[in-house]
């Protein structure tokens, strides 16, 4: 049994490596590609597979549309020179690439991405880790990703990598907290921390934010929408700004920081940065899809349908989540092409301002529509109103202590 369970284990995390690592090549040939369409352009068409062994200029060449593009792209990073200047601090400086890809890696090992799959009296769940505080464990894996993005600015020794470097500690350090309060509803909504069972619960139940079926039909859950789509709302927007992307990418704003903390950076050490970026990119679309839209579930009762622990029927789960993971991922790349880039006094202010105060007052509403059958609707009522009354006083306090930068500041 034991050694079963090594091998089941051993597979997972070399399909989670090979999917994961691939997710994230395709996402470059998604964002170049979708990018040309945004702006009317080509793209990348040309990249094709050689049929030549010799190597002349005539020889065959498999035309698939530019799909390779990523592979000549890493191969030009490794192929470039390594250069590493003399006034870096070089241990720091080596560093700082791993410990901002790894991070990213790791979250993505307690996220379900299909059903369990049953092999006579031994079901084995289809995630690398099935922990029973797997949002805690992301949370805190992906914040360890600041360390690498702040060592990298200090340790080339110099100014703009440096400004980079301390932009993303503070916007990842402020974001954190919201991301954080944002997930707090849906935890009380299904009361466990296991990613496992809050896909199931949805599957049998209904989606997060659409409760078509099950106990999802039941008023508290229609009352529970409330807060459910402002956690979404702010948690979505949250992992812009932990990932670094447009409009959030004050870090590596190449008007101000000439190309932020990897400006030093050549070679696969460059890649790296781009690489842990797209990584946490889909981890970020994962767990919106775990936590909001039932994960690796059909939906809509089909699930019910299907028969259990059959190894097809995970397999079309795992394409189910694959499909909704990349709808997010291209939404990711419609939101660079469309929204511009805040200011950095206006990012900090809608981080601690805004989003900070919205996710700790929503969290109260939560936890006051899940207690009306237990105080009744006149509690909730006057309770909801001195509530909605001490936001007012919260945001009219917050915006009045906002100052406007002097002109020529920023």
């Amino acid at each position: 049994m034991e050694i079963t369970l090594l091998i089941a284990a051993a597979i997972k995390i070399g399909v989670f490596l090979g999917v994961t690592l691939t997710l994230v090549s395709v996402c470059v040939i998604f964002e170049r590609r979708f990018s040309a369409i945004i702006q009317d352009r080509v793209g990348p068409n040309r990249t094709m597979i050689p049929l030549s062994i010799l190597g002349f200029k005539k020889d065959l060449a498999l035309p698939i549309g530019g799909l390779t593009q990523p592979m000549a792209d890493g191969l030009k990073f490794i192929l470039k020179e390594d250069f590493t200047p003399s006034y870096v601090r070089k241990a720091f400086f080596w560093l700082a690439p791993c410990m901002t890809m790894v991070p990213a890696l790791i979250t993505m090992a307690v996220v379900p991405f299909g059903s369990p799959i049953e092999f006579g009296d031994l079901v084995i769940p289809m995630a690398v880790a099935d922990l029973n505080v797997g949002p805690l464990f992301i949370f805190a894996i992906a914040s360890l990703s600041v360390y690498g993005i702040t060592l990298a600015g200090w340790s080339s020794n110099s100014k703009y990598p440096f400004f980079g470097g301390v932009r993303s500690c503070a916007q990842m350090i402020s974001y954190e907290i919201a991301l954080g309060l944002s997930v707090i509803p849906v935890l009380m909504m299904f009361g466990t921390l296991n990613l496992g069972h809050i896909v199931e619960y949805q599957a049998n139940n209904g989606w997060l934010l659409l409760p078509f079926w099950g106990e999802g039909l039941t008023a508290e859950r229609w009352w529970m929408l409330i807060p459910l789509v402002v956690s979404f709302f702010i948690f979505t927007t949250s992992i812009f700004a932990e990932t670094n992307r447009t409009p959030f990418d004050l870090p590596e704003c190449e008007t101000e920081l000439v190309g932020g903390y990897h400006t030093e950076y050549s070679s696969m050490k460059f890649a790296l940065f781009f690489l842990g970026e797209y990584a946490a990119m889909i981890i970020g679309s994962a767990l919106i899809v775990t936590l909001f839209f039932g994960g690796w579930s059909i939906g809509f009762g089909i699930d019910g349908l299907l028969p259990t622990g059959a190894w097809w029927v995970s397999l079309l789960h795992i394409g189910c989540f694959l499909t909704k993971v990349t709808i997010f991922i291209l939404f990711f790349i419609l939101v660079r092409w469309t929204v511009p880039r805040f200011r950095y006094d206006q990012l900090m202010n809608l981080g601690w301002i805004v989003f900070f105060e919205a996710a700790l007052i929503n969290v109260f509403i939560a936890a006051l529509i899940l207690a009306v059958p237990h105080i009744g609707y006149l509690a909730f009522g006057v309770c909801l109103a001195i509530l909605l009354v001490i936001t007012g006083l919260l945001f009219a306090i917050a915006k009045s202590a906002i100052h406007a930068p002097k002109e020529g500041t920023i």
